[in-house]
This record gives C-alpha cells, sequence and structure tokens, in this order.
C-alpha cells in the first residue's frame, strides 16, 4: 500500500527534522578528540545505500517490483507503529544528549556523561532507533530488496560502531562509565 511507503519517507523526514538543530551546534562544537576511521566511513555510506538509496529507488519507479512481496495489512500497521517508536526514541535520544551529539566518534570540549532522561533506561537511543525502523522498513517497504537492505546494512555497523564508542566512552569517563554500563541495557532496558 503506498501509504506504507509515504509513512517511510515521513519518518526519514522526521530524523532530519530532529536532527537538524543538533548539526549546527556539532558544527561549531570545539572537539577534543575526533575518530573516524576509513571502516566507519564505509559503513555509514552503507546505511545510506541501505536505509535511503534503495528505498528511494524502489519508492519512486518500478525497477525492483520483480522482488515485491504482500504482507497483510496489520503487518504493514504494525511498521507504522513501530516507526512512530523509532521517532520517539530518535528524539528522546536527541534531546537529552543535546550538544555531545555528533556524527562520529567525538568528544567535545567540557563533554559530560549523560545518564538522565532516556539514557536513565538504555544506553543506545538512537541506535535502538535505527534497529527499530530497520524492522519497520521490513514491514512498510514489502520489496526483498528495499525492505531487508536496511537491516542488512544496520547490523555491520552497530557492532562495529558500538564496540568503538564504548571504548571511547570507557577511556573517556572511566568509572562513572564502567557503572553506568551495569546498570543501563545496551539498547533495551536492563530489568
Amino acid at each position: 500500500m503506498a501509504i506504507f511507503k509515504i509513512v517511510y519517507w515521513l519518518v526519514i523526514v522526521g530524523q532530519i527534522v530532529i536532527r537538524y538543530p543538533w548539526q549546527k551546534v556539532w558544527r561549531g562544537a570545539d572537539k577534543k578528540v575526533q575518530r573516524v576511521s576509513q571502516t566507519e566511513r564505509v559503513i555509514l555510506s552503507l546505511l545510506i545505500v541501505g536505509g535511503f538509496v534503495f528505498p528511494l529507488i524502489y519508492s519512486v519507479n518500478g525497477w525492483l517490483g520483480f522482488a515485491d512481496y504482500t504482507l497483510p495489512a496489520w503487518a504493514g500497521w504494525l511498521g507504522v507503529a513501530l516507526a512512530a517508536i523509532s521517532l520517539l526514541l530518535f528524539a528522546l535520544g536527541h534531546r537529552d544528549l543535546k550538544k555531545y551529539w555528533s556524527p562520529s566518534l567525538e568528544i567535545v570540549e567540557g563533554h559530560k556523561l549523560i545518564t538522565s532522561g532516556i539514557y536513565k533506561y538504555i544506553q543506545h537511543p538512537m541506535y535502538a532507533s535505527q534497529f527499530v525502523v530497520t524492522f519497520a522498513q521490513i514491514l512498510l517497504l514489502q520489496n526483498w530488496i528495499a525492505g531487508p537492505l536496511g537491516l542488512v546494512c544496520f547490523i555491520p555497523f552497530y557492532f562495529v560502531r558500538v564496540k568503538e564508542e564504548e571504548k571511547l566512552m570507557q577511556e573517556t569517563f572511566g568509572d562513572e562509565y564502567r557503572k553506568y554500563k551495569e546498570k543501563t541495557g545496551s539498547l533495551f532496558p536492563k530489568f
């Protein structure tokens, strides 16, 4: 159904709108540590391909129509609910991280470890958001290429990025970060 494609693109636009003010802050920040490897550049490019390029090709023309599948309507509406949850997590993560958000692994002058708001419950709400939206993508873009490609591209990104990010946080915040990690979940709250 066309409504599901529209919802997918509304989520993408929503992410851009949520992130825009923080990108402006990030550009002006005094970076103390910046770690951007070639591997990270490659996996970020894959995320764009899986979450934007192929979904766009699928949404605007019939080139990928040979790989379409049809799910029951309830599955598409479940995708809508997941998309809404992903946007909420994305917004909360940015709201609570504020000026400490960056698109790559960075520490800015005066950087503080954020452990309140959504970060009180999970360490990586924006990655959780992306994880949830990749499942929504499968349900909203019912195509064997455009649907699961977001998840396929997100998995290597997540494992490479989180390992390096947690190493940087440990180096920067030491015991404070270790204690924080012990009491919070990575993508989902600890119970």
